[in-house]
């Protein structure tokens, strides 16, 4: 059995524990879209955690196994653009949210926490944020300007909340790796020699050695990367706007062109986007993490390539989920509305989130019960080296802990 977490990577899962009984539910959310999920549980399970991503499928998450063996049930659910992030706007995905939560309650478990690893804690810090308010104190609308009919939703709140190994956010998260060295929105290879972080001019190294980046390079380098997030806000606005002028033409005309101009689709495509200093200077917030972004040991040529986060994307997408200075999914932001009793689990070899942002994380929490657990570990869970114990196992030893102190567990199986 296997797991995929994050950006694509697989890690061993012990098998499930023979008691389990495992079923499989399709849920229709108040919006109207099809969502599924998984429920395991175990011989009197009272307690439920449950586990989301909003890009991926996390049904066989190593952790699954190891929380049904502590005596809770499990949910793992899909969001509607699982595997699909092409068109993923953060404010459907509460709405996804919402119908496994409603489930969950109506299913009969007494308490339900919520599990969110790596963006999926952004996702669960911003869904309990908006359930916390009256509806309609709720987001009103995307920031690609669609109603998000979240006011029209029930949420109900979680009993108890975990954040492991949360980063801040997918649109931080990209603009933190976003390549400003990008000279033409067109050209991949298109290059400005002084912001480019590869060019051993500004202090990069050949691997497997650390580079070295000045503080005045980086200064740079980060307002560089904001001004790139910003023009394509700017593209993905005006893409929208003229979205939106074919619509009123089309109530206004009832012309077929008119209607095929406001179906038109736009796809952006965003070139080089793995590309933090953070990577391969490690001296730059230093932890136990290795050299080397989440998608592998050369970000110097990964970011050319094909894979990336936010590289195919809706101007709508992009102003939710990807732009670091549009999106509402912002960890920080979210985080001092979350006030159920929470536990957060830092991995201590994370490559995508640093120990800095953890301690903002951290910091900007609301929960009057707060737990902070450090283990050592690598981002997707794994062990940090050889023969050592995963990420994933010390994690779930924190959180069968943490869960023992605060909710009823079924016996051991």
């Amino acid at each position: 059995m296997t797991g995929r977490l994050g950006a694509g990577r697989y890690l061993a899962a012990e098998e499930r524990p023979t008691s389990t009984v495992t079923s499989v539910h399709e849920l229709t959310t108040s919006d109207g879209a099809t969502v599924r999920g998984v429920l395991a549980t175990v011989p009197g399970a009272r307690t439920v955690v449950c586990l989301m991503h909003p890009r991926q499928d996390v049904t066989h998450h190593p952790l699954v196994p190891l929380l049904l063996q502590s005596g809770v049930a499990v949910w793992t659910q899909h969001t509607r653009s699982v595997n699909n992030d092409l068109t993923l706007v953060h404010e459907q995905a509460l709405l996804d949210v919402a119908a496994g939560q409603v489930f969950l309650r109506d299913t009969g478990f007494e308490h339900v926490v919520v599990l969110g690893h790596s963006g999926g804690g952004t996702l669960f810090a911003y869904y309990l944020e908006q359930a916390a308010l009256a509806p309609g104190a709720r987001i009103a609308t995307t920031p690609g300007g669609r109603l998000t009919k979240l006011a029209d939703a029930a949420m109900p709140l979680a009993d108890g909340a975990i954040f492991l190994a949360p980063h801040p956010g997918q649109g931080k998260l990209l603009l933190a790796c976003i390549d400003p060295s990008v000279a033409d929105e067109t050209d991949p290879l298109a290059v400005v020699p002084e912001m480019d972080p590869w060019n051993p001019a500004n202090g990069f190294a050949e691997p497997p050695q650390s580079s070295s980046y000045t503080p005045e390079f980086l200064a740079r380098y980060r307002a560089a990367q904001r001004d790139r997030v910003a023009r394509i806000d700017a593209v993905a606005r005006q893409a929208l706007a003229r979205t939106a002028e074919a619509r009123a033409a089309f109530k206004e005309s009832g012309a077929a062109a008119d209607r095929r101009r406001s179906l038109a689709p736009t796809i952006m495509t965003i070139f080089r986007t793995d590309a933090d200093p953070r990577n391969v200077d490690l001296s730059l917030d230093p932890s136990e993490r290795p050299y080397g972004s989440l998608f592998g040991k050369r970000p110097d040529l990964i970011d050319y390539g094909q894979v990336g986060f936010g590289r195919l994307t809706t101007p709508e997408a992009w102003l939710s989920t990807w732009s670091g200075l549009s999106s509402k999914a912002d960890f920080v932001r979210c985080a001092p509305g979350v006030t159920a009793p929470t536990l957060f689990v830092e991995l201590t070899g994370d490559q995508a989130a640093f120990p800095a942002d953890s301690r903002r994380m951290i910091t900007a929490l609301g929960a009057g019960d707060l737990t902070v657990a450090t283990v050592r570990g690598l981002h997707f869970g794994g062990a940090i080296a050889e023969g050592e114990p995963t990420g994933n196992q010390l994690a779930a030893e924190e959180i069968r802990g943490w869960l023992d102190k605060r909710f009823p567990l079924a016996p051991p199986i």
